[in-house]
């Protein structure tokens, strides 16, 4: 497929601006341009479908079975999309006065009502932007805590898991947290012996998924509660599993003081490539004066923005967060209701189906009831065919799934790990066990076909590695390089360029 500025032909266009009678803008010696942008000239036929050419080539949930473990690639429901395009929603302003925002104030402060019952805690904040971020809210909100208690200097470790997921240790590096890490049993659960071990009076808390990335709901959570509690230090809950215990079990009720929710992802708004998501945090009574401001509050029958929270971290986000996931989210949680744990259910139901069908061709590191999603290994296929998780990956485009998401959590070795969601019907898990299966029978019987896979896109495999280090981001025109040769791949060349 030829790039748009290969497609460009000199005095084409897609369009003409008006001429107005207006006076030339003096633009400053310092800022003009030197000559004009090189620019693509394409009528507007051409750009129409040069780009539903690439929309065509893009794989998302709209398209396919995304069992993207860890991810919750879950249907969007479409009503969604209605309600947040409302005008009074869509058209509203951050600096609008609090008496025209009425609704909005209302279904935000609804919002953290929901979501505080769903944690099991006492106070919200919508305001971080993703999980990621959560996580930092969380720790500095720890260590608001601690200095107003006087044991800042003293609390200066942080304990995660070694299934955490990375934004755990990056966020505790961030926080200024020293980091300790704990292992897993041979169950799944945190190994309590090397638990006990690193826990003490220098703890300031632990950050935790529960069920954790192996899809593992942890056997020993109220022990793990007590060992910190009894030292001082707080629990924190990485939320991103969500998607398996709404409505079932709360964070709260396990010992949990602090929890972020990924609404990008237990409720249903559209992620990916960056954005947008949301990432709000719900903390313990003792914890609620350090939340960031402003904190939206109900007076009788009005709702407002309140600014008077003198121990509070301070703002972590422009204004009071990212409007449209909150309605999306809501809109979503109000559509099931009181039903909200049949979500969790269908989800640890699709996942137990999958696993129970692919238990025999592949390796299970942990044999144990799954919750949302769980993790299966390559290892034997590469012991015996030579065959990788990412060659299974790579086979399952030619199939017409995503891939799984692999090497991850790092203590299993060629990891697999799949989450279904609620949202998948018998009929597709069915094709995509059908799918592996069949893989796994290529491993045996003609490997060569999955280290050459895949067969079938649009772009064949990439030397990632090459990728990586040497990535084309931009089109340099007669000095683009030709890496063809490199690898004697015309595809090669062509994705390099449209990286």
């Amino acid at each position: 497929m030829e790039l748009i500025y290969e497609k460009s032909k000199p005095g084409r266009r897609a369009s003409t601006l008006p001429s107005y009678d207006l006076p030339a803008v003096d633009v400053p010696e310092e800022l003009r341009r030197s000559e004009p942008p090189r620019l693509p000239e394409l009528a507007e036929p051409e750009v129409m479908r040069h780009f539903t050419a690439l929309s065509t080539r893009n794989f998302g949930i709209d398209t396919g079975f995304y069992p993207l473990g860890s991810c919750t690639m879950k249907h969007n429901p479409r009503v969604n999309e209605r309600i947040v395009m409302l005008p009074g929603f869509k058209d509203l302003h951050p600096y609008q006065e609090e008496s025209g925002a009425q609704g909005a104030l209302e279904l935000m402060w609804r919002l953290q009502e929901i979501l505080q019952e769903v944690a099991g805690l006492d106070a919200c904040s919508l305001q971080p932007a993703a999980g990621s971020q959560g996580e930092l809210t969380g720790l500095m909100l720890m260590r608001a805590y601690f200095e107003d208690r006087g044991e800042g200097e003293q609390r200066d470790t942080i304990v995660t898991a070694d299934t955490a997921h990375g934004t755990n240790p990056a966020s505790v590096t961030m926080a200024g947290y020293k980091l300790e890490k704990v292992g897993t049993d041979a169950r799944g659960n945190l190994d309590l012996d090397d638990l006990r071990s690193k826990v003490n009076e220098r703890t300031a808390g632990l950050m935790l998924t529960n069920p954790s990335t192996l899809g593992l709901f942890d056997e020993h959570i109220e022990a793990v509660a007590t060992i910190f509690h009894d030292a001082g230090s707080l629990l924190y809950y990485d939320g991103a599993n969500l998607n398996a215990v709404c409505g079932i079990s709360r964070p709260g009720d396990m010992g949990f003081d602090i929890v972020h929710i990924n609404l990008h992802k237990t409720f249903s708004q559209p992620h990916g490539g960056g954005g947008p998501g949301g990432g709000p945090i719900v903390v313990r009574e003792k914890l609620e004066p350090f939340l960031p401001v402003p904190a939206i509050v109900k007076d009788g029958d009005t709702f407002r923005l309140d600014h008077d929270r003198p121990k509070s971290i301070g703002k972590v986000r422009g204004f009071t967060g990212p409007f449209g996931v909150f309605v999306r989210s809501y809109a979503y949680i109000r559509s099931y209701g009181p039903a909200l744990r049949e979500m969790s259910e269908v989800a640890v139901l699709n996942a137990n189906y999958l696993l129970a069908r692919l238990r025999d061709a592949y390796d299970l590191p942990y044999d144990r009831l799954c919750m949302h999603e769980f993790v299966l290994s390559a290892r034997s296929l590469k012991r015996e065919h030579g065959i990788t998780a990412l060659d299974v990956a790579k086979r399952l485009m030619d199939y017409d799934f995503h891939p799984p998401t692999i090497y991850f959590p790092l203590v299993v070795p060629e990891a697999l790990m799949i989450e279904p969601t609620e949202t998948e019907p018998k009929e597709r898990l069915d094709a995509f066990v059908d799918a592996m299966l069949a893989i796994a029978r290529e491993a045996a019987e003609d490997p060569e076909l999955l280290r050459e896979a895949p067969r079938s896109r649009p772009v064949r495999r990439l030397d990632e590695v090459k990728a990586a280090k040497r990535a084309i981001v931009k089109y340099g025109f007669d000095g683009h390089p030709d890496l063809s040769g490199e690898r004697g791949e015309a595809r090669q060349l062509e994705a390099q360029q449209g990286a």
